[in-house]
């Protein structure tokens, strides 16, 4: 396989690890990239899809230590049984709501001032929700959210699907704003990614496999290796970032991306489209 594809394989495989856990949209990263490395046909766009399986490995990796005593205690541990579930009814909203309108969101909302809007609007949001008083905080750990606390978050995670939104900023300020603790935010968006990415790039994979043939393992490959060590880099960081930092610099930073956008659609530069 040509070595130029496996370097422009590997720089999406970094881009992808190091923007699916910020609050800033890897979707919008990766065409971007994507454009500029003329990485951008058809079998590119399940590639961008496929490889969030590779970030996902190394959330796993970060927390592995609670999803295997969650799993242990299943059978007999409440707690364990209560998180499984939130995890569960969190993660549904996202399969229903994407298997009824994600092919009419691709064809219609995949257009620079959608992408453009929703990048500024999320940055403005992200720095309402920093500016919450403190009093506001209900749950300081996922252990203690409840099902109906599960299930809002998860129904905010649907906004992830317009483009620009960010899963990550969706279900991180959507769970702060709903009484989460920064940090119960974060971990309880990390956790709902599992379920969430791994069927998302599977559901890719198996629907545009007349796409793929065994000659693109390598170009696959390579994507995953590298967006799970990138993502694995940026998930350690993000969690000790929080402990004393806001989230108001990547509100800042979305703006400003927000009108990266609608530059680049003005001037023709990127072709901002699904």
């Amino acid at each position: 396989m040509d070595t130029l594809l496996l370097i422009k394989a590997a720089v999406m495989g970094v881009v992808e690890g190091l923007t699916e856990f910020l609050p800033i949209s890897s979707t919008g990263h990766l065409i971007l990239a994507g454009s500029l490395l003329g990485f951008d046909d058809d079998k590119a766009k399940v590639f961008d899809i496929a490889i969030q399986t590779g970030a996902i490995f190394a959330v796993i990796l970060v927390y592995w230590q609670k999803i295997r005593s969650t799993v242990r205690g299943l059978a007999h541990s409440a707690e364990a049984q209560r998180f499984a579930f939130n995890v569960l009814i969190g993660f549904l909203p996202a399969v229903i709501m994407g298997l009824l309108l994600g092919k009419a969101i691709k064809a219609h909302l995949f257009t620079p001032a959608v992408v453009a809007t929703t990048f500024i609007v999320g940055g403005f949001i992200i720095l309402w929700a920093e500016r919450r008083p403190a009093s506001a905080v209900r749950i300081h750990d996922v252990e203690y959210m409840r099902g109906r606390d599960a299930l809002k978050v998860g129904l905010v995670q649907c906004l992830a699907m317009i483009p620009g939104t960010s899963r990550s900023g969706a279900t991180i300020i959507g769970g702060m704003l709903l009484g989460l603790s920064r940090k119960a935010a974060t971990d309880f968006s990390f956790y709902l990614a599992i379920p969430t990415l791994i069927g998302a790039g599977a559901y890719s994979l198996y629907k545009e496999r007349a796409l793929l043939s065994m000659a693109d393992l390598p170009l696959f490959g390579v994507g995953l290796v590298v967006s799970f060590i990138s993502a694995w880099v940026c998930v350690r960081w993000l969690l000790r970032f929080i402990a004393s930092h806001s989230f108001e610099v990547f509100a800042w930073y979305r703006i400003a991306f927000g009108l990266l956008v609608l530059a680049t659609s003005y001037t023709g530069w990127v072709s901002w489209s699904a």
